[in-house]
């Protein structure tokens, strides 16, 4: 068993030892050293022993101390002289000794071995941790630095609706999480929702950064993907002007969104001509990296590699690319945004047009409309294509609007039976995002008579898009199709 000494008085004091009593402590024999008659309850365990006299005489306390080997040293005194002559004695008894002091007056100690509870620190912090949008903190836990955080994941933060493994954790760890004050076991398909309160680990650095992405309403894609873009260019598939065009539009989102810097990963290279036009194009460009991939490998292991190496997210690619088989089916495990670039350019465009359609799907991307709506300075516009009133449908509008008034942002809705899917295509310099789903790499027949509007726009080639991964509902999905073939 273990030996532990307290050394105690006031009413701090006697709140403490009276929790204590109220613990299971037979795992400890417990000395307590007291002046005060009043600190002493008529009950205690049999464990505890009680010793009544001035801890501040060294010679009392020495004869306490060489007759026991404490394992465990707690002092907790009313005033801050007492509590300075009875440190000073311990450390001259046992100066290898390492013992916890409540410090209330913000004294010096001037010793590793002294742990310090700073009382006034942990009071400001705990009130502190009352207001809205501020860290709360694991104070006396590991190093005792802050590498332990809960963070509430407000309305409109761009991390709501995200499920687990789509968000970027490089040098923190989300471990648990917390909803209607019940534990959820943390996996890679949970998601997370507003008012959720999460309970991350890491350099305390790290973590305020990352509180700060989670606390923010918007302003910060490509987070939660990754902290930079990334262009994918193959120059054995690509002619030079689709380069230079994917290219433009990169520069452009480089300087809108809150990416920290702009890769561009160019494969296979073929002459040196277009390779001075592609470097001559972005060397004046801050915060840019350009590498060559010599090899053969798989685009899905060249991303893989890079997206932990330059922290991906937002993958850039064209049409060109994407309607290569061998290519478009290995984009989807990425699971990064991906920008696919149309014909218009970006600077024309003035709308963020949207088809309203699974509501799960699209209150997983919601915030994230909103958000680089906000960065490009884009309006946002939805399109009912059920005006006559589905309860899903308005379920999905209402989020909408809640999102419109938690971001401070006005949207328009469009409710008419026009055909939604010809209505984009007639649509100019407009910004389309919709969900990232497998079914848009797998092209076939049935596609024609999918009811699904995202299936359609995805084979848009004029307009730009920006595709947002999700949790798909593949288990329903497969069950619709067997019953239509049945």
């Amino acid at each position: 068993m273990k030996n532990v000494l307290i050394l105690l008085d006031g009413s701090i004091a006697n709140g403490l030892l009276n929790r204590l009593i109220l613990q299971d402590t037979s795992h400890s024999l417990y000395d307590i050293v007291y002046t005060n008659d009043n600190l002493i309850s008529k009950t205690y365990p049999k464990n505890f022993t009680f010793y009544k006299f001035d801890p501040s005489s060294y010679t009392k306390l020495e004869f306490l101390m060489r007759k026991t080997i404490y394992n465990n040293i707690l002092v907790i005194l009313s005033t801050k002289p007492d509590t300075i002559a009875v440190v000073d004695n311990i450390v001259k008894i046992n100066p290898q000794i390492y013992f916890t002091v409540y410090n209330y007056w913000s004294i010096d100690f001037n010793n590793e071995r002294i742990q310090n509870f700073d009382a006034i620190g942990i009071l400001g912090n705990g009130l502190l941790e009352q207001l809205p949008n501020l860290p709360v903190i694991a104070q006396n836990i590991g190093l005792k630095e802050g590498e332990i955080m809960e963070i509430s994941v407000p309305f409109g933060s761009s991390y709501a609706h995200r499920y687990v493994s789509s968000i970027a954790q490089k040098k923190w760890k989300m471990f648990a999480l917390y909803r209607n004050n019940v534990l959820i076991n943390i996996k890679p398909t949970l998601i997370i929702k507003p008012n959720d309160k999460i309970l991350i680990i890491g350099k305390p650095s790290v973590l305020l950064q990352v509180h700060a992405l989670i606390s923010k309403s918007h302003g910060h894609f490509p987070m939660p993907f990754g902290r930079n873009i990334y262009v994918y260019v193959d120059m054995y598939l690509q002619d030079i002007h689709d380069i230079i065009n994917c290219i433009e539009k990169a520069l452009f989102l480089n300087n809108r969104f809150k990416n920290n810097s702009l890769v561009v990963k160019i494969v296979r290279p073929s002459t040196v001509s277009d390779i001075t036009i592609i470097k001559d194009r972005i060397k004046n460009i801050k915060n840019t990296i350009i590498e060559f991939n010599y090899d053969k490998s798989s685009l899905q292991n060249i991303i893989y590699t890079d997206k932990k190496k330059h922290s991906v997210g937002l993958l850039i690619m064209s049409q060109t690319l994407l309607k290569k088989k061998s290519i478009s089916s290995q984009v989807i495990n990425t699971k990064v945004a991906i920008f696919k670039v149309g014909k218009e350019k970006m600077k024309n465009i003035f709308k963020t047009k949207i088809i309203l359609n699974k509501t799960n799907e699209y209150e997983q991307i919601s915030p994230i409309i909103f958000d680089i709506s906000a960065q490009l300075k884009l309006k946002i516009e939805l399109i009912n294509a059920d005006p006559i009133g589905d309860l899903n449908r308005n379920k999905i509008i209402d989020h909408f609007k809640n999102l419109s008034d938690i971001f401070n942002q006005k949207i328009s809705i469009t409710s008419n039976n026009k055909n939604p899917v010809k209505e984009i295509s007639n649509s100019k310099n407009i910004l389309q995002i919709f969900p990232l789903k497998h079914d848009m790499f797998k092209q076939s027949v049935s596609d024609l008579f999918s009811t699904d509007s995202d299936l359609h726009c995805f084979n848009f080639k004029t307009t730009n898009q920006i595709l947002i991964p999700i949790i798909e509902d593949r288990k329903s999905d497969n069950r619709k199709r067997r019953k239509n073939d049945i």
